[in-house]
């Protein structure tokens, strides 16, 4: 693993494929870095969740979105890490466990043995709750975004199964698996976030909580056409939503010939459309038609107020990526897919113009700011990112962006590394915002198992390895719960 990257560097598919295996043990014990030392000033866990389980009784998940959620969580404490890792209980992964197959089709297209004849008319889906892990009060959530959450034990990972939230929820509400973190701007930190009901008008709730869990705000407001929301973004006074123009036909899901997600597509020479709505819960939203392309995942959003706009930084798609019913995810062709690059709207909030600029040309996803500075104008922004500078392939470097002038670090872990989200995680009492950690997740090609890896957020530089005894498909989504 180098600083400097060769741009000659390439993947071995036979490394980047190797990652997709089941996970076979649940562990708990000290892990210790093989180079470096870990900051005694880091403290605090690391959680992390993904896919777990990719194949039952032989049969392999179409896509590895549909596969059971396990959490792995990273300790720190003065100086010293403790690895633990936990599939979700769920109610349909203890059903399969039992009865060693499939039971239920996946949402990406996974489809139950038996033929059109098993999948056909069968819409249950299984809350495999692989999404992402927050820590909410006094339990931990792991998030499926078309279900309810499950809660866990944050110190055991204890499955204590699901939870409406103390009544907040109705069974089975859609419960969104990308919440935000208001660090204070209204006063106490909250958690943002949303669930989505779907249909030719669609409704989208929006909820915030306190640190401890309990629901201080909360409205529904109702759009037209189907939404497929996966990620949004909080400032101050606005949620800032990014409704792409895409059509569901549900019919290919329903006679059992495609996942619910395949039946999406793009809506040609159309744009999508930029929903604004008042975090006050006052005034009506704000519908503005929104640039070109697909948005999975937003990097952060801020108002500049001597402007008179709305800034938000979005990760862009050229058209929805998809793997077909025929693709074998493993064996697919990154030069068919559309890169996601780096874009800033500004949204001029007196005229509804909306001016485009690309930040980032390179192949990049899992961008986060310093979580101090969500929903704020910040200097910074770290991501996962390729390690050629044109084109798609798999992610095998992490870059820090000046989001001001352009400047920009480059940690890789190529050619046999291959990275997943990071996490950034701000030393305590730091006054400069690069000032901390990034915490990522490394599939080691090389030893057919993960690396957690600790950069120095400031310049990338290399605080510690800790080669984990335990081999972890790619990842979703994490967060940083401090001590």
């Amino acid at each position: 693993m180098t600083v400097a990257p060769s741009p000659q560097a390439t993947f071995d598919r036979a490394d980047w494929s190797s990652a997709f295996r089941n996970v076979g043990q649940e562990l708990d014990g000290a892990v210790e870095p093989i180079s470096g030392t870990i900051p005694a000033e880091l403290a605090g866990t690391l959680y992390r969740n993904g896919p777990g389980r990719l194949e039952r009784d032989g049969v392999w998940m179409h896509h590895p979105f549909d596969g059971d959620g396990m959490i792995t969580a990273l300790r720190f404490e003065g100086g010293k890490a403790h690895l633990r890792n936990r599939f979700v209980r769920t109610e349909g992964f203890e059903a399969e466990e039992k009865a060693g197959k499939l039971l239920y089709r996946g949402v990406f297209g996974t489809q139950k043995p038996g033929g059109l004849l098993a999948n056909a008319f069968d819409l249950r889906l299984k809350n495999i709750a692989n999404t992402h892990v927050v820590r909410l009060g006094d339990q931990l959530l792991a998030l499926w975004e078309a279900s309810s959450p499950h809660a866990l034990d944050p110190e055991t990972l204890e499955t204590r199964g699901l939870t409406l939230l103390d009544g907040v929820l109705a069974p089975g509400e859609a419960f969104s698996a990308h919440p935000r973190f208001d660090p204070g701007h209204h006063g106490d930190a909250r958690m943002v976030t949303f669930g989505v009901k779907a249909g030719p008008t669609s409704t989208v709730r929006l909820m915030e909580f306190d640190a401890a869990g309990a629901l201080v705000a909360d409205q529904r407001r109702r759009f037209k056409g189907f939404a497929f929301l996966h990620d949004f973004a909080i400032t101050p006074n606005w949620a800032v939503f990014l409704q792409n123009a895409v059509a569901f036909n549900p019919l290919p899901f329903v006679f059992g010939q495609k996942g619910a997600a395949q039946c999406l597509s793009s809506k040609p020479g159309q744009k999508g459309q930029f929903w604004l709505v008042p975090r006050s819960g006052e005034g009506e939203p704000r519908l503005i038609e929104a640039p070109e392309g697909f948005v999975f995942h937003h990097l952060n959003a801020f108002e500049d107020a001597q402007a008179g706009e709305l800034v938000v930084d979005s990760i862009f798609y050229a058209d929805f990526p998809s793997i077909g019913p025929d693709v074998d995810f493993r064996q697919v062709d990154f030069q068919s897919l559309p890169e996601g690059q780096l874009k800033r709207c500004r949204i001029d909030l007196s005229t509804g113009a909306v001016h485009t600029e690309l930040l980032e040309p390179r192949c990049c996803e899992f961008a986060m700011v310093n979580p101090h500075r969500q929903g704020l104008e910040a200097r910074y922004a770290w991501m996962a990112v390729t390690e050629r500078e044109r084109g798609n392939d798999p992610l095998q470097a992490i870059e820090k962006l000046d989001l001001g002038t352009g400047e920009r670090w480059l940690w890789s872990a190529a050619p046999r590394g291959f990275v997943t989200e990071p996490v950034m995680v701000p030393r305590p009492g730091a006054s400069a915002e690069d000032d901390g950690w990034v915490l990522v997740l490394i599939w080691n090609g090389a030893r057919g198992a993960s690396d957690l890896v600790i950069l120095n957020a400031h310049d990338l530089s290399e605080q510690a390895v800790i080669p984990l005894p335990l081999a972890i498909p790619y990842g979703l989504h994490g967060s940083w719960a401090a001590a």
